[in-house]
């Protein structure tokens, strides 16, 4: 009978703490904070559920998943039997009974991210990230900074605070770091990380602590494909930029023959996977896949295969560095076909190493700092009177997706539950610096994405209407999380 003391104990305080109302008169949400009557709505009914009841918030299932044109579906245009990552992840547990806490003095949030240089599981020498993680923890820095100048968190009048650790590129220190953040301190959601290997652990370990985890920059589809409730991302992804890359390569340029040049490591091998599958599908397979190990400086063993395939057109996955050194290789061999790279060649140090050879150089983007956006540009004059530099993808996507959990945890209040549930069941497109965000039913960034040119000493970003590229049939999206609400409401 002992050994059940201790769960007896615990159902009669998550029961005493799920009849801990508010009082009659307080506000469901803290004025000063936009809301719309879908989030009250749903706010409303988390609220109203006991530790053993699961909230009717009617969660949405989208037709297509990442905006995939039906030629590009695995198995041969035949309806499979299953169909993943069209179906919201609900919460069963009964975390949403757990009233806020008395004695806290600050709100955390935690951040993991590459800030200091040390050995990596990708390399097998020194890491190579950190120029990325130090903008996204500057992007995230910003965002509660100004949080605290508006008021903190307004519910208690105490401030955020931001709990940082490194993301040092062991999978086990990744796990450790979340555990640190889950008991230690603890924090009530956790924005981060890039590398991908490191990401898929950390949500794991969050899945078990039940965290909410806002990704900012790895872009690996895999990363949201884990089917875990209470991961999101706010950029998009790898499968949506090859998607635009494909297009642009065969549907709009009719190139034949496709090689394809990538990093060793899993950002190269995952990031190349929904190119070298759609072309396939277009019925114009890669004609050469060659890889290389991270830290190589002459890459003539590749160029001379790229070279005999004779291709139409070179795309390149992996960081920055190796981009340009390539690149620069690639011309020097009197190679001219076009030249077109991952996100991750949109940089500084690009531009640095490849010199006059980057001008003509396409990359998928997920976003338009070009676009029309008075939110990027007063974020960008704040960014830089803060750090005094400019602000990069890494940062101002952290910024956003901090942003989303600043928001969420005004309006759900210290419940780590709740405040998964007003993320994901948000239907409204987050007004971001990077453009709206609106949420996919898999809780990732479905937002348009990018092809960046460099031309004339800068880079220019395309839409797919820009460049007027035709995308084959995708099936509308149902818009069933409103309606439903909507209709419920109603009744």
């Amino acid at each position: 009978m002992k050994r059940f003391l201790p769960f007896l104990a615990l159902t009669a305080l998550m029961a005493s703490d799920a009849a801990k109302k508010p009082p009659a008169n307080e506000p469901l949400v803290p004025p000063g904070i936009e809301v719309d009557d879908h989030t009250l709505e749903v706010l409303r009914r988390i609220n109203a559920v006991g530790p053993y009841e699961v909230p009717d918030i009617r969660l949405r299932r989208d037709t297509s998943y990442a905006k995939t044109p039906v030629d590009y579906e695995p198995f041969g245009k035949i309806k499979p039997y299953k169909e993943h990552f069209l179906e919201q992840m609900q919460y069963y547990g009964p975390g949403r009974a757990i009233a806020e806490p008395e004695d806290v003095r600050s709100v955390k949030i935690g951040f993991i991210g590459p800030i200091m240089s040390t050995v990596s599981v990708a390399t097998g020498g020194a890491s190579h990230e950190e120029p990325m993680g130090i903008k996204m923890l500057e992007g995230a820095r910003l965002a509660i900074e100004e949080a605290n100048a508006r008021g903190g968190y307004l519910r208690r009048k105490i401030p955020f605070e931001l709990v940082v650790a490194n993301d040092n590129g062991l999978w086990g220190s990744s796990g450790n770091e979340i555990v640190k953040f889950l008991y230690k301190y603890p924090v009530w959601a956790i924005l981060g990380t890039i590398d991908s290997a490191n990401s898929h652990i950390a949500i794991r370990v969050a899945l078990k602590g039940e965290i909410v985890v806002m990704n900012t920059g790895d872009t690996d589809p895999t990363f949201i494909e884990t089917n875990i409730p209470w991961v999101m991302r706010c950029i998009g992804d790898d499968r949506q930029m090859s998607y635009l890359m494909v297009d642009y390569m065969i549907r709009k340029m009719n190139y034949k023959r496709i090689a394809i040049i990538r990093s060793s490591n899993r950002y190269g091998r995952f990031g190349v996977r929904e190119v070298r599958d759609s072309a396939r599908r277009l019925g114009r397979p890669i004609v050469i896949e060659m890889a290389y190990r991270l830290g190589q400086d002459d890459y003539s063993l590749q160029i001379d295969r790229l070279a005999e395939s004779n291709p139409d057109v070179i795309v390149h996955w992996g960081d920055a560095h190796e981009a340009a050194i390539i690149l620069k290789q690639i011309r020097e061999r009197g190679m001219k076909q076009p030249f077109l790279a991952s996100d991750r060649a949109v940089s500084k140090e690009f531009l640095r190493i490849a010199g006059p050879h980057a001008e003509g150089v396409i990359a998928g983007y997920p976003w338009s700092p070009d676009a029309p956006n008075a939110r990027f540009a007063e974020f960008r004059e704040r960014f830089r009177k803060r750090f005094n530099d400019e602000p990069d993808t890494y940062a101002a996507h952290a910024y956003d997706g901090m942003n989303m959990l600043i928001w969420a945890t005004q309006v759900a209040g210290l419940n780590r539950a709740k405040i998964r549930d007003v993320l994901a069941t948000r239907v409204k497109p987050w007004p971001g610096v990077t453009g709206e965000i609106p949420l996919s039913a898999a809780l990732d960034d479905a937002g348009e994405v990018y092809l960046a040119r460099f031309e004339n000493g800068r880079w220019r970003y395309y839409s797919r209407e820009d460049l007027q590229i035709p995308r084959g049939y995708v099936p509308p999206r149902e818009r069933t999380a409103r309606e439903l609400l909507t209709q419920a409401e109603k009744k």
